[in-house]
C-alpha cells in the first residue's frame, strides 16, 4: 500500500443516504482511502443523550428509540441488503432498549456511555454497505477491538501504546486488501465495558488511528469548506484558509473555532501527519490543509471567539511580596477541578477566566468556590463575557499589534488583556452583546 489516509465524516456527512453517498464517492475517487471513521447520523446522539438520563418514562424511550429506527431506516431503504441490515440494527435497537431501561431506574456513567455508543455502532455498519453499492470492498470493523481505554467514563484515556501495537496487528492487515470503516468516539476498558472518549470524541479518534497506523494523512470531511479566518456566521466576509500550520489550528480550536477540537490535533503533530478539512458537500471545493510547515506566516491568520466566558477577579493586599498566596487559590480551584484558562496579575490582584459551555462552571463559582476563595481574599465574578482571540504568527514580536488592534475596536470595553504568553495570539474579554460587533470590527481592519 504506497499511501494511507484515514477519512473521517462527521454526523451532517452521514445524515442520510444521499449525504453517505458524497461521502462514498470521496472514498471511491481516492484510493489512498483505507480507512473510514464515521460519527452517528445527525440526530442520533442527542436522542441518545436523552436516553443516558433517568426518570425516562418507557412511552418516551419507546418514542426515541423509534425516531433513531426511522433515521436509520431512511437509508437502509435505498440499500439492496436493507433487510439483513435492518435485522443488524434491530437487534442493537433491541440492545439499547434494555440499556435505557436500567439507565432510567439506575443511572450510571457506565450506562451512559454504552447507551451513547450506538449511534456510531449503527452509522458504520450501513455506511460499509453504502461504499459496497458503488463498487467498494468496504467493511464494518468494531474500533473497541484496538481502542483500548481505562474506565472513566464519559471521557475516557487512550492507551496508546497498546492501541498502536493492536492497530498494527489487526488492522493494518485488513487496510491493504479493502476499505475499513469503525466507529469515531469510543473505546473499551480493560472489563470489556464500552467507553466513550468526551467531547471532540470523534475526530480525536481518527487523529489516534491514523497515528496508531503511520498514516500519510488524516482528512476530516465536515459541512464546511475548510476552515475560515473567522466564523461566517457573524460576519460575510469571512474567507476559507488554503493552509495553517499546527501550531495555528491549535490556538483557532482552543479559543472557539468550532471545526476541530484541540485534542485531534495532538495525535497529528505528535507524528507530523497533515491534516485536511474539507466539506463533504463540496469536495471539489478544496479545504484547508494543517501541516507543520506552510508557506506563509501571516501575522493576521484568523478571528477566533468563544462565549459564554466567566471572569473572576481575587484581590488582596497579602498578595505584595508574599508567597504561597497563588497556590493557596489555586488549591481551591483544583479541589473542585476548575481549570483556569487565561490569567493576569497585579501587585495585589489575579484576574482569571473560566470557559463554560454547560453551567456548571457557573453554579460552581456562584456558591461554594466562591465562598471558600473569600477566605483568602475579596472575590468579584463576571458572567456574559466572550473571548476574541486574535490569531497569527509572531505577534509579540511584530510592532503595532497591539495599537492596530486596539485602535479598531475603540469603544468597546475591554475587560481583560492577554498577551505574550504565546506567539500566536492575543486574547481579551468583552461583553457577550458586544462581541459579534468586535469581531467585525477587526475581521474588516486586519483581513480586508
Amino acid at each position: 500500500m504506497s499511501k494511507l489516509t484515514v477519512a473521517k465524516f462527521g454526523g451532517t456527512s452521514v445524515a442520510d443516504h444521499q449525504a453517505m453517498l458524497r461521502c462514498a464517492s470521496i472514498i471511491k475517487n481516492d484510493p489512498s482511502n483505507r480507512l473510514v471513521v464515521v460519527s452517528a447520523s445527525a440526530g442520533v446522539t442527542n436522542l441518545l443523550v436523552r436516553l443516558t438520563q433517568s426518570k425516562v418514562a418507557l412511552p418516551e424511550q419507546a418514542e426515541i428509540i423509534e425516531a433513531i429506527r426511522k433515521i436509520q431506516f431512511n437509508i437502509t431503504q435505498h440499500l439492496n441488503c436493507k433487510d439483513e441490515l435492518n435485522h443488524s440494527i434491530n437487534n442493537l435497537l433491541d440492545e439499547l432498549t434494555t440499556y435505557a431501561q436500567v439507565q432510567s431506574t439506575s443511572a450510571c456513567s457506565r450506562i451512559a456511555d454504552a447507551i451513547l455508543s450506538f449511534g456510531e455502532q449503527m452509522s458504520s455498519r450501513i455506511f460499509a454497505q453504502v461504499l459496497q453499492s458503488i463498487g467498494v470492498d468496504g467493511h464494518y470493523f468494531d474500533v473497541r477491538n484496538v481502542m483500548k481505554t481505562n474506565s472513566l467514563y464519559g471521557k475516557a484515556v487512550v492507551n496508546t501504546v497498546e492501541l498502536h501495537q493492536n492497530c498494527q496487528q489487526q488492522l493494518a492487515p485488513l487496510l491493504t486488501k479493502q476499505v475499513i470503516v469503525t466507529q469515531g468516539f469510543i473505546g473499551q476498558d480493560e472489563d470489556q465495558y464500552t467507553t466513550t472518549l468526551g467531547r471532540g470524541g470523534s475526530d480525536y479518534s481518527a487523529a489516534l488511528l491514523a497515528e496508531a497506523l503511520d498514516a500519510d494523512d488524516l482528512a476530516i470531511w465536515t459541512d464546511v469548506v475548510g476552515i475560515f479566518t473567522t466564523d461566517p456566521r457573524i460576519t460575510d466576509q469571512a474567507r476559507s484558509i488554503k493552509e495553517i500550520s499546527f501550531g495555528e489550528a491549535a490556538e483557532m480550536a482552543t479559543f472557539g473555532a468550532k471545526i476541530l477540537h484541540p485534542a485531534t490535533l495532538i495525535p497529528a503533530m505528535r507524528h507530523n501527519i497533515p491534516v485536511f478539512v474539507g466539506s463533504s458537500k463540496e469536495p471539489d471545493k478544496g479545504g484547508t490543509k494543517i501541516q507543520q510547515k506552510v508557506d506563509s506566516a501571516p501575522t493576521y491568520r484568523s478571528i477566533a471567539l468563544r462565549r459564554e466566558q466567566t471572569l473572576v477577579t481575587v484581590k488582596s493586599p497579602a498578595m505584595l511580596h508574599a508567597s504561597g498566596f497563588l497556590a493557596k487559590v489555586f488549591n481551591v480551584l483544583a479541589k473542585h477541578e476548575l481549570s483556569v484558562d487565561l490569567i493576569t496579575t497585579s501587585e495585589i490582584s489575579v484576574a482569571m477566566t473560566f470557559d463554560n459551555p454547560t453551567g456548571s462552571t457557573q453554579a460552581l463559582l456562584n456558591s461554594t468556590v466562591v465562598q471558600e476563595l473569600e477566605q483568602l481574599c475579596e472575590v468579584t465574578v463576571e458572567h456574559g463575557l466572550s473571548l476574541v482571540a486574535v490569531i497569527g504568527n509572531k505577534m509579540q514580536k511584530t510592532n503595532g499589534v497591539g495599537s492596530r488592534i486596539f485602535d479598531t475596536i475603540d469603544g468597546i470595553n475591554v475587560r481583560m488583556i492577554c498577551h505574550g504568553a504565546s506567539e500566536h495570539n492575543l486574547c481579551f474579554l468583552v461583553d457577550e452583546h458586544q462581541a459579534n460587533q468586535t469581531v467585525e470590527k477587526l475581521h474588516s481592519a486586519l483581513f480586508a
